[in-house]
């Protein structure tokens, strides 16, 4: 699944070509998403401007004067740029027409994602209006998610993947910057002293901007809004290491499954 360095890439290869630009129309081929695509999007988008394109989580949000588009690409979905009349395969499931000759198309092979519209600023959507904080931001500090994690009784891995204590860090991300942060993943979140709380912090932010720098991971069925791969997967410490020897000390990598996920440890240089 798309994490944040990829939907963050993804966000800054589309956002040139569309902050500012008028639809000129919007083409619905399945409306059959996560949730199904409104049928009103042609007639509230078409002539309408588009004023700015961001990111929060791993949701994408194009700010229009009457509302506020909103896409997340599921576990499959990618975002490209492309000239009018490019024909559609058979997973390009919407369309957003520009006045410039180009389009944004959303290909979904297994239609886990998402198109919505928001009246008024995204933010204030039911599926973004509870979320923490972003990881790269001021406002995740160590002192933050040392009191964000007193009365957490799980798993600080888990408790990592949970949007309403931060935003973005999910399976593959979690799995390295705990690594780096010399924290095993099944230590409970409450148990996080002060020092190794911001030891976490650094390590997520260090692991989120090497990913976004290296242009995210190759994942299955991904590909970047100009049909290239990532390469952070070339540096994985732990994750999908299994049985292979660590990088740092030699110890073999372990994995065990918390919440239905996989997470992969060093039981040398974690604790």
């Amino acid at each position: 699944m798309p994490e944040l360095p990829e939907v963050e890439i993804t966000l800054r290869g589309i956002r040139p070509h569309l902050q500012h630009r008028r639809v000129s129309n919007v083409i619905i081929r399945n409306a059959n998403l996560r949730w199904p695509i409104p049928p009103a999007l042609p007639k509230l988008l078409h002539g309408q401007t588009i004023r700015g394109v961001r990111r929060r989580a791993k949701y994408l949000l194009i700010a229009f004067d009457q509302g506020t588009l909103i896409l997340h690409l599921g576990m499959s979905g990618s975002l490209r740029i492309l000239a009018h009349g490019m024909p559609p395969q058979k997973h390009d499931h919407f369309d957003l027409l520009l006045d410039d000759g180009q389009l944004l198309r959303l290909r979904d092979p297994r239609r886990f994602g998402a198109v919505l519209w928001h009246q008024g600023d995204g933010s204030g959507h039911p599926l973004l209006a509870n979320m923490g904080p972003e990881p790269l931001e001021t406002e995740f500090d160590a002192e933050y998610l040392y009191r964000a994690t007193r009365a957490r009784n799980t798993a600080v891995k888990l408790a990592l993947m949970d949007n309403h204590l931060v935003v973005g860090v999910g399976n593959i991300y979690a799995n390295e910057s705990l690594f780096r942060a010399g924290i095993r993943p099944q230590r409970i979140a409450h148990k996080l002293t002060r020092p190794r709380s911001a030891a976490l912090v650094q390590a997520i932010r260090e692991v989120l901007r090497e990913a976004i720098e290296l242009g995210g991971s190759t994942l299955r069925d991904f590909v970047h809004s100009d049909g290239s791969s990532g390469y952070f997967q070339q540096h994985y410490f732990v994750y999908g290491r299994t049985g292979e020897p660590c990088r740092r000390c030699g110890t073999t990598i372990k994995r065990i499954v918390q919440g239905q996920r996989a997470s992969f440890y060093c039981p040398h240089c974690q604790s």
